[in-house]
């Protein structure tokens, strides 16, 4: 597959995915977005494909959405582009592969919102995060207003978007946005590892936790039960279920086929 915008490449069921755009600093225009979902399209279908990871080059993740482009767009044009981005997020955080987020340098605005749209996120000890919007005179747009409050809470949420202060990987490690945080040099060691001890799980109970995780928390706490009985059943019906726990009481690593 060729990209003008993502570097792309498989390692050992890993998919390692960077934004390519470092003399814009990675920002998000029209075509990153398109390649994006391009990309995570070839993601969630492929067999070789276990668990995907996602970076920037250069010093940033992503620093936002294109302003230069955007200060040109009609408001029709704009409701358009924010669509495409919102549609891009949706369906990377809906993937049945876990997709992990290895923040490297600036996630601001559209970078912060495509962080809080994968699985996990690991940072740099040198990441910044932010959503700047208002100083712009918009609003985050790409569900920043929807997805931050459900990982730090509505207080901190409405803080964060409301004030534009931009936050180190320690405080976003503090507050939730963040799972890790590791030295720059052991970043991409660290998100590989990660997925490593994911691919060693059973991936049909790893999709369906995460399906169950994503899924309740837009119900109530007694629909999102009844949900996660139903995902457990799944797994349970599931070839690698006898796999594992065959493995576990012959006390060896179980081989899992996803199936």
């Amino acid at each position: 597959m060729d990209y003008k915008t993502l570097l792309v490449k498989l390692e050992a069921g890993v998919a390692y995915i960077s934004v390519n755009r470092p003399e814009a600093l990675n920002a998000l225009n029209a075509e990153v977005l398109d390649e994006l979902h391009r990309v995570f399209t070839w993601v969630n279908g492929s067999d070789d494909v276990k668990v995907a990871v996602l970076s920037g080059e250069g010093k940033a993740f992503v620093a936002g959405a294109d302003i230069a482009q955007m200060k040109t767009l009609t408001t029709i044009e704009a409701r358009d582009f924010t669509l495409k981005g919102q549609r891009l997020l949706s369906y990377i955080e809906q993937l049945d592969k876990v997709v992990i987020g290895a923040v490297n340098g600036f996630a601001l605005g559209g970078g912060c919102e495509l962080a809080m749209a994968c699985d996990i996120r690991i940072a740099s000890e040198k990441a910044k995060f932010g959503l700047p919007e208002v100083n712009l005179g918009i609003i985050p747009g790409f569900g920043g207003t929807q997805r931050l409050p459900r990982l730090v809470g509505k207080g901190m949420a409405k803080y964060l978007v409301m004030t534009a202060e931009m936050i180190t990987a320690e405080e976003a490690l503090r507050i939730g946005l963040v799972e890790k945080v590791a030295s720059p040099d052991d970043l991409m060691d660290e998100a590989s590892k990660v997925a490593k001890l994911i691919m060693s799980k059973g991936p049909i109970a790893v999709k369906m936790a995460k399906h169950a995780i994503n899924n309740g928390l837009n119900m109530d706490i007694v629909n999102g039960i009844a949900y996660e009985a139903e995902a457990a059943v799944s797994a349970y019906a599931s070839e690698d279920r006898i796999e594992g726990m065959t493995a576990f009481l012959e006390k060896r690593a179980a081989e899992f086929k996803n199936k």
